[in-house]
């Protein structure tokens, strides 16, 4: 009688990967990078909880592909953060996971040659090495956290985060979001659905045990107080946008009723823009003037920006890559992005900023 395999029949291979603490020790985070993420995670708590009245305003690139694309970015983003911070929070986008309807590129962190060869410790590496270089720039950075092992890796140089449409109904992932330590936005659903969103943040808020690893690398039990920054961000879905004033109004009920202060990012991609990148600013000035007329509950709004506009398709040949384009969604430009957190600070302007 031939004896059926009863483990690993789909599994092709496994291989070690470094701990947390090996590459925490590799890549180790100084001075400056370390007071840049805390000083970044403050200033959001601040926001949520109206000490400060200025806009977040989260922008960058769908995903991270290339570094020193990246570190441009970077640099250029520091920049403007400095000429518009009496009104707006600047984070950079610095996404490293990439979840997949269907299949596709998963991002930088597991793909880090672009070529499906899931190299995901030379990917750990260079997240972490590009995260510790954007903080010595001075410049506060935000992910999607997706896979509840990689935070052990990287939480430690991210000022603000998101749990994202396809996993906000996720127990797995509202339990991982209640031990981080910095505010976590959850996105609604990708039909559209807020409710599940409003629910992720009840649940964030409160203590949780469950199963996971330390930064030895150890499964262990994880138990948490729970984490209080957390707030809802709407991304439209596929019942259309949902950044105008009546769906930021229902938003802001449903918050309430659950008794949870009403604090309310708006991605402007995504659904809100039905995928269209050229409609972001639209989407954007909506949210500014909503938040100028008084929406106090409107406390950031989300960018998905580029050096280049639009997007490409990820190729065998990476030599035929254009520079500064997104391999992901598409992208407003930088010229674009200016302007438009330019004209933010202006219209925001009117109004006397809170002194911290």
């Amino acid at each position: 009688m031939t004896k059926s395999k009863r483990t690993d029949v789909n599994v092709v291979s496994t291989e070690p990967l470094t701990t947390p603490s090996d590459l925490i020790k590799q890549y180790p985070v100084g001075d400056l990078a370390s007071a840049t993420v805390v000083s970044g995670r403050q200033q959001v708590a601040d926001i949520l909880d109206r000490k400060d009245d200025r806009l977040i305003v989260v922008t960058g690139p769908c995903s991270i592909h290339d570094e020193d694309l990246a570190l441009e970015y970077a640099e250029k983003l520091c920049g403007l953060s400095k000429e518009v911070q009496d009104r707006l929070l600047v984070i950079m986008r610095v996404y490293f996971e990439k979840p997949r309807t269907t299949i596709g590129w998963k991002g930088l962190l597991y793909d880090p040659e672009l070529n499906d060869s899931f190299n995901i410790e030379e990917g750990l590496g260079l997240a972490r090495s590009i995260l510790i270089k954007i903080a010595e720039m001075g410049m506060f950075a935000g992910t999607e956290f997706l896979d509840p092992i990689v935070p052990q890796y990287l939480a430690d140089l991210v000022s603000w985060g998101t749990i994202g449409a396809r996993t906000t109904e996720s127990q797995i992932h509202r339990q991982m979001a209640s031990g981080l330590s910095m505010p976590i936005g959850f996105k609604n659903g990708t039909d559209g659905n807020t409710q599940i969103a409003v629910d992720a943040v009840t649940s964030c808020r409160s203590p949780h045990g469950f199963l996971g690893i330390d930064i030895n690398g150890q499964t262990s039990i994880i138990k948490t107080s729970g984490n209080p920054n957390g707030h809802l961000v709407l991304r439209g879905g596929a019942s259309g946008p949902n950044y105008s004033a009546p769906y930021v109004e229902d938003a802001q009920e449903q918050l309430e009723a659950a008794g949870i202060v009403p604090n309310i990012i708006i991605d402007c991609s995504h659904g809100n823009s039905n995928k269209d990148h050229r409609k972001q600013g639209v989407a954007f000035k909506d949210v500014v003037s909503q938040k100028a007329k008084g929406n106090s509950s409107i406390v950031g709004s989300m960018l998905e920006g580029n050096i280049n506009e639009g997007n490409q398709k990820l190729t065998s040949d990476l030599n035929e890559l254009a520079y500064g384009v997104s391999i992901t969604d598409a992208c407003i430009n930088w010229e674009e992005t200016t302007e438009l957190l330019h004209w933010a600070c202006e219209t925001l302007g009117e109004t006397t900023p809170v002194k911290v």
